[in-house]
């Protein structure tokens, strides 16, 4: 055997074969080097993945309950809307706001045993008279000195009623299940009566 055949292979030590030597990553788990995976990341993950909905599931449900509480707050403060009733409310609860009036505006308030309407107008002496012939009576059935609408209902609506022979009122009862309608009548401005009306409907 020559030198050449006698000269050791770089690298191979007892019982190499010779060729590549093998690789540092031979046989270790996730090629990492032989390092352990980090299973608290894989856990942080799938924790957001879970946390992250559940928190914006709450915050919905706080915004949409904080929301349902502002708008009944609300309602509550806005008191009378200003403009007409609609058309199916003036039906329902028998206030035939006649027509060129000035100053309109309504509430109206539901529970599971009554309805009511707040209504107020100002209009002229035909008007009045028209108003109350579509509701089968006349003017001669306004009692002077009658303020008809309660001081709970005014202050409901923001009303301050006054008293004396300026004012006059009426209730009209009717048979079920038509409305019961409260009407009060500002006579200071003689020939432009204002007008405040209350119907309760009790299914």
């Amino acid at each position: 055997m020559n030198a050449a055949e006698q000269r050791p292979v770089p690298g191979a030590g007892p019982g190499s074969t010779g060729g590549t030597p093998p690789s540092r990553d031979s046989g270790a788990p996730g090629g990492d080097g032989g390092r352990p995976p980090r299973r608290w990341v894989k856990g942080m993950i799938i924790f957001l993945l879970i946390a992250i909905p559940a928190g914006y599931l709450v915050i919905s449900a706080i915004q949409s309950r904080n929301g349902g509480e502002d708008k009944a707050e609300s309602a509550v403060a806005k008191g009378l809307t200003v403009g007409w009733p609609s058309r199916v409310q003036r039906r329902i609860y028998d206030v035939p706001i006649p027509a060129y009036s000035a100053d309109v505006a309504f509430y109206e308030t539901n529970s599971w045993d009554t309805s009511r309407l707040y209504a107020q107008f100002i209009t002229s002496r035909e008007g009045l008279d028209r108003f109350l012939a579509r509701l089968g009576t006349r003017p001669s059935a306004l009692a002077k000195g009658e303020v008809t609408i309660s001081a709970k209902e005014a202050v409901k609506v923001g009303w301050h009623l006054g008293s004396g022979q300026d004012w006059s009122g009426m209730v009209l009862k009717q048979k079920d299940p038509q409305p019961v309608v409260k009407i009060t009548v500002s006579g200071q401005h003689a020939m432009h009566p204002k007008v405040y009306v209350v119907s309760t409907v009790t299914p």
